[in-house]
């Protein structure tokens, strides 16, 4: 593997009352930090968020799915693909992929337990038993099952990612060698403050009911909070660029949608109720060739309302962080691209020492996605 570089990305955002990832009971997560509690969003939320962007920027088909059902869709893609009837395509691919030797569900059509993989992965199986699939079809189940056997179904899936499972990774516990190292980690996402949770009260009319009866149909509470959320991600790019087989473009291509989507892309809890979508208020990005920095530490001592709310002394102690993590433990990234507003020439003048000038949103990622080929490059030679 070449040189470590991580491409760590920083995000304030400010979201309105929202309930956008709540616990068991239906309360907004929360966290202790710094000694009060604070907001939180669980990483599993942002990440499942930003994988349903990915279809914005991608085609689908060459997106990954993680499920239980990768017989029945195997099955279903034989079926449409290569015109074969239902129970044909179900004998042959459970037979095949019988092989990979993933421990079944308590349905028999079902793993036990959801499998990350490409849909051209499956795509690929079909490539290679196509032109076999007729005499695959005349065959009892025990010469189907010897007939397959030598389908390299571990070497396809283990191979030719889709650049979401080459992103976040697979585990498969009892096929280590189907495991995918995951590049990217994914930060709980937290409020720079302390936070309390808010009750809404809410009743429904019955539109039916005479003018007279004037009570409620439906009471309910809904619980919600209010936040300045510091966000935080790492990609390695090294290991990106390993789980894409060294592909320079793919890998590229890949850090650009992830840069995007993550940045842009929102859980939906209670999205209807509370109509929560906001952009981020700032967006960093430092390449490093040490190792990732989270920069959570700025705000261990919540900051409080000046007058001025809260995002803009948010936005300054994220920046000293920053100029501290450099210039006191030599924690010097090798380029920052920042997208931020700043409320007044001063403030922009003070942020821009630590956060370099500030550019448009694709011109930022631009930047980051050229110096990212540039190091790719390099690493090759």
């Amino acid at each position: 593997m070449p040189m470590p570089c991580y491409v760590d990305v920083h995000i304030l955002q400010t979201v309105p009352p929202s309930n956008l990832n709540r616990d068991d009971a239906g309360t907004p997560k929360q966290a202790v930090y710094g000694g009060v509690r604070r907001a939180r969003v669980s990483s599993q939320a942002w990440k499942r968020a930003t994988r349903t962007a990915f279809a914005d920027h991608v085609d689908p088909r060459q997106l990954g799915t993680r499920t239980k059902k990768i017989s029945a869709l195997f099955a279903e893609r034989l079926a449409t693909r290569c015109q074969l009837d239902p129970e044909a395509s179900t004998r042959i691919a459970t037979s095949i992929l019988a092989e990979l030797g993933i421990k079944p569900g308590k349905k028999a059509t079902e793993t036990a337990y959801l499998l990350f993989f490409g849909r051209p992965q499956l795509e690929r199986l079909i490539d290679l038993i196509e032109d076999d699939l007729p005499r695959l079809s005349g065959l009892d189940d025990a010469e189907l099952t010897a007939s397959v056997k030598d389908v390299p179904v571990r070497q396809t899936l283990g191979t030719g990612h889709p650049i979401d499972v080459a992103l976040f990774g697979r585990m498969v516990a009892d096929r280590a060698e189907l495991n995918v190292d995951a590049a990217t980690q994914v930060a709980h996402a937290l409020s720079t403050h302390a936070t309390d949770v808010e009750f809404d009260y809410y009743t429904a009319v019955d539109d039916e009911n005479p003018k007279e009866d004037t009570g409620a149909g439906m009471i309910g509470t809904v619980e919600f909070q209010s936040a300045t959320l510091y966000r935080f991600a790492t990609v390695g790019l090294h290991q990106l660029a390993e789980n894409l087989g060294g592909d320079v473009a793919a890998t590229v291509e890949a850090l650009r949608v992830f840069l995007t989507a993550f940045t842009t892309s929102m859980p939906t809890g209670h999205g209807n109720s509370f109509a929560h979508r906001t952009t981020p208020n700032l967006f960093t990005v430092a390449i490093r060739s040490d190792q990732p920095v989270n920069l959570v530490s700025a705000f261990e001592n919540p900051v409080r309302p000046d007058g001025r709310g809260l995002l803009t002394a948010s936005v300054q102690r994220f920046a000293d962080e920053m100029t501290t993590a450099a210039t006191l433990w030599g924690r010097r990234p090798v380029l920052v691209a920042s997208t931020y507003s700043a409320p007044g020439d001063p403030a922009a003048a003070a942020l821009a020492g630590s956060l370099g000038a500030a550019k448009p949103f694709h011109e930022a990622v631009d930047t980051v996605v050229t110096a990212a080929r540039s190091w790719i490059e390099g690493a090759d030679r």
